[in-house]
């Protein structure tokens, strides 16, 4: 649970930023927190959400990201678009853009589809919430229409602003996907940081396009190693911090609890009255090494990014990367190599040639994988795209409400992955 300080800091934030954002049901949730209604401002705040908080505790995330957007459809005055996870908003939108006319036929009839498959008991008591709006409905029809660039801000046009649990590490693609089309011109605010369950930070400035994060004293016990890490590295403490360094993040969440190495990587971006205000960089326990060469999950999305780019007419949706003794015989006789599993916008085949570009991009990135590659000690990359929504359904299969990994180690999810390959 966040400390009441800090539901109290984000919304004043909030207000102060935008005056209008906590206006009485002006705030839509799409957040799905299976059997754990909450509200991502701490408590729980009827008067302030559209959203039932039932509909986001239903059993199946599709279904339940479904129901709040026909609720968050229905609120024309909407100010706030609020989600726990920037790829939760992508795929509730995605979900708008193949299913407008059934939802727009819900709105007209002021029901729940029936092929949701909701709980019955559930699905009483949600209908009994919904009424009929034809001109809603034929809104809805109109806008969607006419395609869906900017949509959101069309759909509710006194939108303020989008909040998002998390927009740092590989969720800041679906921060960038929003920001150019569905979000066009809405400010993206992430108000908390988080690490090992545990709230450490809050963002003071919503309106700055890249998160940055106050830390807070009193919420946890924080510890600060050094990075590069030295031989016997001496913890530092809030005060002790530099602006500009880069250290790795030690927590006690709460007294009697265990002090644990969280893996999180911050920089010191600043200080706001003497308290460091930082940066979430990477997390180090999210690396590829199939011969101890250890790149970071960050740096190869930015050498995937890189090739992307060379791909006319791409845009990257989301990605997952593999190392290829996951996969047993299924990944060839060849040496120990990365299964690279990418879905894109814009294109629907790769050449060899723009295959090879991502291998390409890590040699010239990294120079102990070109080393490993020049011996054939490491195999060459193998790239394979995936269908749309293909990353939904991954999401629903691992089960929890956090931000889903992208260097990918459990086997149920990888047999899930690859039934969606397409080329």
């Amino acid at each position: 649970p966040l400390p009441t300080q800090g539901s109290l800091l984000h919304l004043d934030t909030l207000r102060a930023a935008f005056p209008r954002a906590l206006a009485p049901r002006g705030t839509a949730l799409l957040s799905w927190a299976p059997g754990c209604p909450r509200a991502p401002a701490g408590w729980p705040l009827p008067t302030l959400y559209c959203t039932p908080a039932e509909a986001g505790t239903l059993p199946s995330r599709a279904a339940a990201l479904r129901v709040q957007l026909l609720f968050a459809l229905r609120e024309r005055a909407l100010r706030v678009l609020e989600a726990g996870l920037a790829a939760e908003l992508h795929d509730a939108l995605a979900a708008l853009r193949t299913g407008w006319p059934g939802l727009a036929q819900d709105l007209a009839l002021g029901r729940l589809s029936p092929q949701l498959g909701l709980p019955e008991g559930a699905r009483g008591r949600l209908q009994a919430l919904l009424a009929p709006d034809a001109t809603r409905a034929a809104q809805l029809r109109a806008e969607c229409t006419h395609g869906f660039e900017g949509i959101v801000q069309r759909l509710w046009p006194q939108l303020e602003v989008v909040v998002v649990g998390t927009a740092h590490g590989a969720e800041w693609l679906y921060c960038d996907a929003l920001r150019h089309a569905d979000c066009k011109g809405l400010p993206i605010y992430c108000p908390f940081y988080r690490a090992a369950g545990a709230l450490l930070g809050v963002n003071l400035w919503p309106e700055e396009p890249a998160p940055r994060f106050l830390l807070c004293p009193d919420w946890a016990f924080c510890e600060f190693l050094p990075c590069p890490a030295e031989e016997e590295p001496p913890t530092a403490l809030l005060d002790e911090l530099w602006e500009g360094r880069e250290y790795q993040l030690v927590l006690t969440a709460r007294p009697g609890e265990y002090r644990c190495r969280t893996g999180e990587v911050l920089r010191v971006a600043g200080f706001h009255k003497q308290c460091p205000v930082v940066e979430p960089v990477r997390r180090e326990s999210q690396v590829l090494s199939v011969r101890g060469e250890s790149i970071p999950e960050e740096r190869f999305c930015q050498s995937l990014c890189r090739a992307v780019g060379m791909w006319p007419g791409a845009r990257l949706v989301d990605y997952i990367c593999v190392e290829s003794a996951l996969l047993g015989a299924a990944s060839g006789a060849c040496a120990p190599h990365y299964e690279v599993f990418v879905q894109l916008q814009g294109l629907r085949d790769l050449s060899e040639g723009q295959r090879y570009k991502l291998d390409h991009c890590l040699q010239e990135d990294f120079p102990i994988y070109k080393s490993f590659r020049f011996k054939g000690s490491i195999g060459p990359l193998r790239l394979h795209l995936v269908g749309p929504g293909a990353f939904a359904r991954l999401r629903e299969a691992l089960g929890s409400p956090v931000p889903m990994p992208r260097v990918l180690r459990e086997e149920r999810l990888l047999q899930l992955i690859q039934s969606t390959v397409i080329s």
